[in-house]
């Protein structure tokens, strides 16, 4: 019972500062994230475009994920851990949702560039896919027309996948 005390006892002494690197690994990686964040909110906050100011706090967030999922793989590597099949299971999880969830991004990264290059403003009359009306709002999903007391959500793909027309008034 003593052999094996003393057997475990040297294993954490030979685990020990490859756990310590680990964490601080982890550490870097986590305060990276943070401050990636911090930075491009505070830059968020100065844009007066309130649009501009979603698409780059979603940016951040996306930044602080992915920093935070290097850094844990980086750590489970420093320890010893084979990550290759963490790696690769990642990749295979990310295509998976991306493909069931294209619609959904699709219509996110164009109300991304929509948000950023303002091809169309709150307040004037648009005509695309076979709606028209006055925007209204612009968000990250969709943009709401209204036009004879009816309000009409357009999916953000469907206005950068076709042409918009902006009607005079």
């Amino acid at each position: 019972m003593m052999a094996h005390a003393h057997a475990l006892w040297q294993q954490a002494q030979t685990l020990a500062p490859k756990l310590a690197l680990a964490l601080l690994i982890f550490a870097i990686f986590v305060l990276l994230g943070r401050a990636v964040r911090f930075m491009v909110g505070r830059i968020a906050r100065a844009r007066r475009d309130s649009g501009a100011a979603q698409a780059l706090n979603l940016a951040a967030s996306a930044a602080d994920v992915a920093l935070l999922f290097a850094g844990m793989i980086t750590a489970l590597g420093t320890i010893g851990i084979d990550v290759s099949a963490l790696v690769a299971a990642l990749g295979l999880t990310g295509f998976a949702l991306g493909f069931a969830l294209r619609d959904a991004l699709s219509s996110l990264l164009a109300g991304c560039l929509i948000l950023v290059y303002h091809p169309f403003r709150p307040g004037e009359k648009i005509s695309v896919a076979g709606s028209e009306g006055t925007v209204v709002e612009i968000n990250l999903r969709y943009t709401t027309l209204e036009s004879e007391g009816k309000r009409i959500l357009v999916p953000n793909s469907v206005l950068y996948t076709n042409t918009i027309a902006i009607v005079q008034n």
